[in-house]
This record gives C-alpha cells, structure tokens and sequence, in this order.
C-alpha cells in the first residue's frame, strides 16, 4: 500500500513523498499492526484502555498513558512526556489491542519510568519545530562520520535521531569493540550546539533502522514486520542442503539470514522419517553408503564401497526396512532389489500465443540467403536489361533496310 503523495503524476513519473515510510497518513509505515478490533465496540460499563502505542522514526515504537482522555486515532501527531522536554511521535495503535500487545511484550501500565504521559495532539506549531529538526539530521549525519574517522574511532555512525522538540539529539552506531568517544561527544557538542546521545546497536538493529531491499527483490522483514531477533546458526542452513556459502546467506547486515528460520520446523519433521546420513546398509553384495538425500521426494541415492560412480535410488522406508533387518544381523541381497526408477520432472514448453517474438531469435547467427537472393536478383536484372537492349539494336537495323525495299 502507498499514500496519494506517492501515487504516479501527471507525466507518469511516480511523485514519492520522500519520507521513506514516515508520512502522515500512515498508510506506507514500517511495522504497521492491523487493527482487527477497531470496528468492535466494548461491552456496557467497560471504559476504553488507556494505553496508546507511538512510533517515531525507523519504526522506533513506544507506549504511552493517555491520560488527558484525548480521542485519539491512528495517524494523529502526538507530543509526549519525555525525559526531558518533549517528543513527538505517531500514533500507530488504540484500544483494546494495545493491551494485548503490551502484554505480549511484558510492559506493565503502573510503571511510571518506561510508560510516559502523552501531553496533546501537536499544534502546528510541534510540527514545524519537529519537521526543521528532521531535516538537519542527514547534513549531521555526514559531518558526524567525517568526525569520527578524524579521529581513527572504529565504529560506524548509522543513523541519527533529534527529539520532537529539537533539544537532543540521539546518535546510533555500531562497532565491533568498545570505543571511547569521549572526544567525539566534546567535538559533536562543539560543532551541533545541542544534547548528545551515544547509542550502540547491532548490525541486525542497524538494518532494520535502515531498511532495504533483500536479495528475494522485497523490503527486508526485519524493517517491515519483524520484531524479535532469534539466533540463526549455520545448521539451519544444513538441515535445508543449502551450500555453506556466506555471500548467499548473509544479509545486508552482514549476518545470518533471519528466513533461514522460517521452514526450519517444517524440514526437522520432515527429516525424522529419514535414517542419518551416515548409517551404512549391509548387503550381501556389499556396504552402501547414502551420497544424498531428497527431502521433498522422500528419496535417497546409495553406493556401494568401490563403486562410487553407481547410485541406488531407494524410498525412506525402503532405507528404514533396510537397518531394521540389519539390526537383526539379516541382510538383503542388494540395493538393486529395492531400487526405483526416478523420474524426472519433464520441461513444460510455452508456446507463444500472444504474438511477442521468440526471446532467441538474436542468439542463432543470421543466414545467408537473403545476400544470395539479392545477388540473383542483380545478376537477373542486369540480364533482363542486357536482352532489351539487344531488341532494341536488332529493330533499329531492320527498319532501314524495309524502307529501301
């Protein structure tokens, strides 16, 4: 979804609100909760929760008391309590639901330091201070990362952040050690005359500040939806049979990527079915050992010792009959017993019923017949024009010779 301010314009050029997932109507935010209880009214004698949740830029989101009995709704700019002067943020869920969010994220309502108060809805006046401060931020950004190699600091200044009321303004870095910015803070006081806040986070929390577009062509998840940030180990890319390739499975944070997780569950019950990878088969004509495994087909290759070129194809519970007789000392024949042809997957040609041109058609190099057809059409030519000009020259000479007769 995307607000008017980011539909197409009157040239067809798209316009774009340039404010990255931060407009007002909150239509093209980053981690946006769907109301479901918004059109259900609560039960007689029940009065409204008063917890409100805020965002603020990059999807930094917070809870808050509204205490005023302010009616409030999705969208509206609110300014509130901070710790010291006020901020200004985006209301991005009322109600019932907000109760049931800060329950999941255990944020109690009677704790007076982490749940502030929303002060009002901000005036016109709020905004403009808010939106001048925001606007200083990326000319700050830039200044601030030239500081910090000046003075040979390893970290990397990711993002910055200015109150509501443009009082303070919040610094986020990542770095690999810890880094003394004590001169750092005195140089950025020195040069930005307001309050300075060191923040360090992760490289994970740094892409989901930023955001992006990961290497599947969609908005990073954990920019868009995710919230919590679970390990990813090099076994869940294992358990999958992907290759161990870092470049393929790092993400724009340089680490793991958190899909690796997602269908994990699903392969580790899937792979319950299979017998481990290392248990040999005994056959009378020799041990097997698997080579490979097919987790959707439920398929597994075998070879015998020595015979490493030959494989067998054989069902899991062909392989699982297999080491039950041999558990009981008995063993089977050979492989190609239980082997099962496997059938691969045939080719769907498309055909071109739309009338586009073949995609191909510059890859085979160009006949040619059309240079020897226009050749034979000169050589006829010229032949055609050389036989009238004979006629000609023979009538010319007839017609003399009749007039003397």
């Amino acid at each position: 979804m995307a607000c008017n301010s980011c539909s197409t314009g009157n040239d067809g050029q798209p316009k774009g609100c340039k404010n990255n997932g931060t407009c007002g109507t909150d239509s093209c935010n980053k981690l946006t909760v769907f109301d479901w209880l918004a059109n259900m009214s609560l039960p007689n004698g029940q009065e409204p929760f008063i917890g409100v949740e805020v965002r603020f830029k990059n999807g930094r989101k917070h809870y808050y008391r509204n205490t005023e009995n302010l009616t409030l709704s999705i969208g509206d700019i609110v300014a509130t309590q901070a710790k010291s002067g006020h901020d200004i943020g985006m209301v991005t869920l009322t109600g019932e639901l907000v109760r049931v969010q800060m329950k999941r994220k255990k944020v109690r309502l009677d704790d007076a330091e982490n749940v502030l108060k929303i002060y009002r809805k901000a005036s016109q006046k709020d905004i403009d201070i808010w939106s001048e401060a925001r606007d200083r931020e990326e000319p700050m950004k830039v200044k601030a990362r030239q500081f910090a190699i000046d003075l040979k600091l390893k970290m990397k200044i990711s993002d910055i952040e200015f109150q509501g009321d443009g009082s303070k303004a919040t610094f986020y870095y990542t770095a690999e050690e810890r880094v003394d910015f004590r001169e750092l803070i005195k140089v950025f006081a020195r040069e930005f005359r307001t309050r300075i806040e060191m923040k360090q986070v992760g490289f994970r929390q740094e892409a989901a500040r930023l955001g992006g577009i990961g290497s599947c062509g969609r908005e990073l998840c954990c920019s868009t939806w995710l919230t919590d940030f679970r390990s990813v180990s090099t076994s869940a890319a294992r358990y999958q049979q992907l290759s161990l390739n870092p470049l393929k499975l790092a993400g724009q944070c340089g680490k793991l990527k958190c899909c690796l997780n997602y269908e994990l569950d699903s392969y580790l019950d899937a792979l319950k079915a299979f017998p481990k990878s290392d248990t040999k088969l005994y056959t009378e004509k020799g041990n097997a050992v698997c080579q490979k495994t097919d987790i959707f087909k439920g398929l597994m290759w075998y070879a015998y010792e020595g015979e490493w070129m030959n494989w067998h194809i054989i069902t899991t519970e062909q392989a699982n009959e297999i080491i039950s007789k041999n558990k009981k000392k008995e063993k089977v024949a050979s492989l190609e017993m239980y082997a099962v042809e496997h059938i691969q997957d045939t080719k769907t040609e498309f055909e071109n019923v739309v009338g586009q041109d073949s995609l191909t058609r510059f890859d085979n190099p160009k006949s040619n017949k059309k240079r020897k057809n226009n050749k034979n059409n000169r050589n006829n030519n010229k032949n055609k024009s050389r036989n009238r000009n004979r006629k000609q020259n023979s009538n010319t000479k007839s017609r003399p010779n009749a007039k003397k007769n």
